[in-house]
């Protein structure tokens, strides 16, 4: 038996989740939580799988990340099964050489401190901890499981921008994101559909962050983000596709690189549209004429993704809605489908409202599916994958 830490850093946060495997089999969900707030109010929170043994601790105001770390470590002691043999990071860019989990040594950690250009507000978030924990205990393995490595899969024709060529073998191309949500779908399918893997299908994985894959057979084939998480789907704060000509406009204007970036990240999206709020809970429940206009235009982008995406795929076979937004929020799903008419989509209003996995009717030409994504889970079955090839004797 042993145990495997999973951590999923943000610029503010820290989320984890605690697993147990025995004799190499399924991770199984131990304990989860995050240390939110650091750098202003910091605050602790867990619970086991079960939602049980809920714990809630304020932190001092000067908790820093590698404080967080050495806490969490200290509170898992006592909760561990087994020893703790490895720990696996999210890690949102990969490049174009990771397309596997791969436990970290220098040269991986100098490579993955490279690609931070390509995802500068994501990137450094990751490798914090990484760093902080080859401090705080040097010997424990750490595994880097990659968002991008999914889309691997993606044709060229798909990858590359009309820029001159080069330009694609030096890094400017289309990457992909959200991988480990899509690989967890594309297991999940396979379990469904075993013979036929999901077949074509569209998963949009609609959260705070938004966006959709196109899936043959269980591989990437398309996606609507591209060189960074900014592209495709309207979002929360972010705007998604924009043409670039307005980027240049704004910046001949004289707007700063720095507070292009903060428009397009941070003051976009729902929240910029409605002016109100990034949370689609609080727009659908809101009678303010623009925070109806940012829930049509999000609707409206994700239908018109799926016609192109299904384009890409050569016909529609599935459509599964996942993450925040997409696993919850039946309204979104109904506007969704009955824009998406046309493919053939037709879903029953009864089982959409109770959240079931099959929410299409048998007319349908197209599956619809709602299902949970498991992102941790994934990243504790890479790790356990990596440590099992270099021979733990506890996996």
């Amino acid at each position: 038996m042993a145990s495997l830490l999973v951590l999923n850093a943000g610029s503010s946060s820290l989320k984890f989740s605690l697993f147990t495997v025995v004799d190499g089999h399924e991770p199984q969900l131990g304990w989860r939580g995050q240390i939110e707030g650091l750098g202003a109010q910091p605050r602790f929170s867990a619970a086991d799988a079960g939602g049980g043994g809920e714990t809630t601790l304020d932190l001092p105001a000067n908790t820093r990340q590698p404080d967080a770390l050495a806490l969490l470590l200290d509170w898992i002691k006592p909760r561990l099964d087994g020893e703790l043999v490895a720990v696996g990071h999210r890690m949102v860019h990969g490049g174009t050489q990771f397309a596997q989990p791969i436990r970290i040594d220098d040269g991986v950690l100098d490579a993955l401190r490279a690609l931070i250009p390509l995802a500068p507000l994501h990137q450094p978030h990751n490798l914090a901890p990484i760093e902080a924990l080859r401090g705080l205990q040097p010997d424990l393995p750490q595994v880097a499981c990659f968002d991008t490595a999914f889309h691997r899969t993606i044709p060229k024709v798909a990858q590359f921008f009309a820029l001159p060529l080069d330009y694609a073998e030096r890094g400017v191309r289309r990457y992909g994101f959200h991988g480990l949500s899509y690989q967890y779908i594309a297991g999940r399918l396979a379990e469904i559909d075993p013979r036929g893997k999901g077949g074509r299908t569209v998963v949009a994985h609609l959260g705070s962050g938004a966006s959709m894959c196109a899936m043959a057979r269980g591989r990437s084939v398309a996606s609507t983000m591209g060189f960074t998480a900014v592209e495709g789907l309207i979002m929360s704060t972010r705007c998604g596709s924009i043409d670039p000509g307005v980027i240049l406009y704004l910046e001949s204007q004289g707007m700063s690189l720095k507070e292009v970036e903060t428009l397009i990240y941070k003051q976009s999206g729902l929240l910029g549209i409605s002016g109100l709020s990034g949370d689609m809970r609080q727009l659908l429940a809101s009678d303010d004429p623009r925070a109806r206009l940012a829930v049509d235009m999000f609707c409206y982008r994700v239908a018109r993704q799926l016609g192109s995406l299904a384009a890409a795929l050569q016909g529609l076979d599935g459509v599964v809605f996942t993450a925040g937004i997409g696993e919850r929020s039946v309204e979104i799903r109904r506007r969704v489908c009955e824009l998406a008419a046309w493919l053939g989509i037709n879903i029953d209003p009864r089982a959409n409202a109770a959240q079931a996995e099959l929410i299409s009717t048998p007319a349908s030409r197209v599956a619809v599916r709602v299902i949970p994504t498991n992102e941790e889970l994934v990243i504790a079955r890479g790790v356990r994958d990596v440590m099992r090839r270099a021979g733990s004797p506890l996996l």
